[in-house]
């Protein structure tokens, strides 16, 4: 399991999760950068996720949503706020219905993932933080620590591949 380390911080307002990848940084990037490698490792795996639009830049928007085993579909997106590749990305991440409107009622994440050289390898480092303790909260009761967990982890299978 490439996951080496996962926190929160309720008073800070983050959740940060740290990996460890076989590969150089260019090769992550591309993950994320492709829509198509971005669907292998967004989700878990109970829940794969199909992206509908990947506007990968500054003031684009990438919209998805994740299948689960009954067949249930759960919208989000993502406003991409900005782009340095292939040493980061930062966005926002929210819930959305069907159409891609965002949830109110939801928490949203602005996200900072950023990607290191170490020795041929990539240490991947992914900050959420929340507008509230509340947010926070809600997202570590739903299972977000294992879900990203488990999506982080089908990365190592992806660039083996």
């Amino acid at each position: 399991m490439p996951v080496t380390n996962v926190s929160h911080d309720i008073d800070a307002l983050t959740l940060t999760i740290t990996a460890e990848f076989a590969a150089p940084r260019a090769r992550i990037w591309q993950i994320y950068a492709d829509p198509r490698q971005l669907e292998k490792i967004w989700g878990p795996p109970t829940y794969p996720a199909t992206v509908v639009d990947h506007e990968f830049a500054p003031g684009g928007r990438v919209t998805y949503y994740m299948t689960g085993p009954e067949g249930d579909k759960h919208a989000g997106y993502w406003n991409i706020i900005s782009v340095d590749e292939p040493t980061g990305f930062t966005f926002t991440d929210g819930f959305a219905d069907a159409d891609f409107t965002p949830i109110e009622s939801m928490p949203v994440s602005t996200n900072e993932f950023s990607f290191q050289d170490k020795d041929g390898s990539t240490i991947a480092t992914y900050v959420s933080t929340y507008a509230t303790a509340e947010g926070l909260q809600q997202v570590l009761d739903m299972g977000v620590v294992e879900g990203a967990s488990q999506a982080i982890g089908q990365i190592d299978d992806l660039i083996k591949g």
